[in-house]
């Protein structure tokens, strides 16, 4: 089941959702996209940069292939606190938390900047709700 299927059980309910609880991971990396006091994917992209992974991060938003991240590299970008929270949300450990990250966080990025830039201002969440309703509705 791919991620575009899981977001899509989060939101219809469906029973369909895979073993690792992948849609309480996905809405806790939706949750962080769209908080201010992370900056949202915008700030996202910017610890990416500091953290000298700017290429990584520029694959996700360009529509070209997903470079991949590694379950370290998410730690040190987002920060040990920030996976323990999420480990903690989903009752996983914090490394478990930190794999799952690093494999759907290049897919979510992707996801929401479908024309190969950051969209300027507004919510992500709203945003990928709408991605999602035009997916199902239109």
């Amino acid at each position: 089941m791919g991620l575009f299927d899981q977001v899509v059980g989060a939101v219809t309910g469906s029973a369909n959702s895979p073993a690792d609880a992948g849609n309480p991971l996905i809405a806790s990396i939706m949750q962080h996209l769209s908080s201010p006091q992370t900056g949202g994917l915008a700030g996202l992209i910017q610890s990416f940069s500091h953290g000298g992974l700017a290429e990584i991060a520029n694959s996700w938003i360009s529509t070209g292939k997903n470079l991949t991240v590694s379950p370290d590299q998410i730690k040190n970008i987002i920060g040990n606190d920030q996976v323990g929270k999420v480990a903690s949300q989903l009752g996983i450990t914090p490394d478990q938390a930190s794999a799952h990250i690093a494999e759907y966080l290049p897919q979510i990025v992707d996801k929401l900047t479908p024309n190969g830039s950051v969209p300027e201002g507004g919510d992500l969440m709203a945003q990928g709700l709408e991605l999602l309703k035009g997916k199902l509705f239109g």
